[in-house]
């Protein structure tokens, strides 16, 4: 795997945040694709590209989210379901490092265009605040049928993490933004460092917009990027975080 590369950032640490996309950062996994399982398969094509082509930014998001939403109409239930593969297929070494940004008193959260349900799952497994947790409401019916999503989320448009980022209590402020996709690396720029993470998959535009892009399978990769050389001295002498720095700097 390739070494990551880099251009100048916006600001040096230290952060007083980090926060995270979830699809492809945080999991392994694309939510929107494990709803598929309970879609037609005549539709499963379909639906598939939309969500490719938002998360490369061939289309802008909000052409696709309405139809997409509309085409799935996930079940309450269903969100549980992928809520539970998300933590299932955590990236390597994600309650680590978030435990680790923890302990060096770092606000850590989740900005995520993924649906709340299951997101709050991943949150909740790697005891990261609720109030720190942003994605797209969801709203049901009494029976657990889909009604609509939340219209006033900004998060299901482009730019709408910027518009979250810049509304986080100014006790988060400086922050960097980890993520794989394109409306995160639309935070370029408006964050003190955007990371893109190509540990899950490699998107050339957000390799080109990041401050930094780091390939290696591990979220300990990010590690040396969002924390100064004491904050990194002080994870290495601790027990409990001492092997990330191994893991941060072995490409895998």
């Amino acid at each position: 795997m390739a070494e990551p590369t880099s251009r100048p950032a916006t600001a040096e640490p230290p952060y007083a945040a980090v926060y995270f996309d979830c699809d492809s950062t945080l999991s392994s996994i694309e939510g929107v694709d494990e709803l598929l399982r309970w879609a037609p398969p005549t539709l499963r094509a379909d639906i598939a590209a939309l969500t490719a082509q938002a998360m490369t930014g061939t289309l802008p998001l909000a052409a696709v989210y309405e139809q997409r939403l509309s085409l799935l109409a996930p079940r309450r239930q269903q969100l549980d379901e992928v809520g539970a593969l998300y933590v299932a297929r955590l990236v390597p070494d994600a309650r680590t490092v978030v435990a680790a940004l923890q302990s060096l008193g770092k606000h850590v959260g989740i900005v995520s265009g993924g649906l709340l349900v299951p997101v709050q799952h991943v949150a909740a497994s790697l005891g990261i605040a609720a109030a720190n947790v942003h994605a797209v409401p969801l709203h049901f019916a009494a029976d657990g049928s889909y009604r609509d999503f939340d219209r006033t989320s900004p998060l299901w448009r482009n730019g709408g993490k910027i518009d979250v980022v810049r509304a986080l209590p100014a006790t988060h402020h400086t922050l960097a933004i980890v993520g794989d996709g394109i409306t995160d690396a639309e935070t370029q720029g408006h964050v003190a460092r955007f990371v893109g993470f190509g540990g899950v998959v490699v998107r050339p535009k957000v390799r080109e917009r990041a401050d930094v892009f780091v390939a290696t399978k591990s979220l300990a990769g990010v590690l040396p990027h969002v924390l100064t050389a004491a904050e990194q001295q002080a994870l290495a002498g601790d027990a409990r975080f001492a092997a990330l720095a191994t893991t941060a700097k072995t490409p895998t």
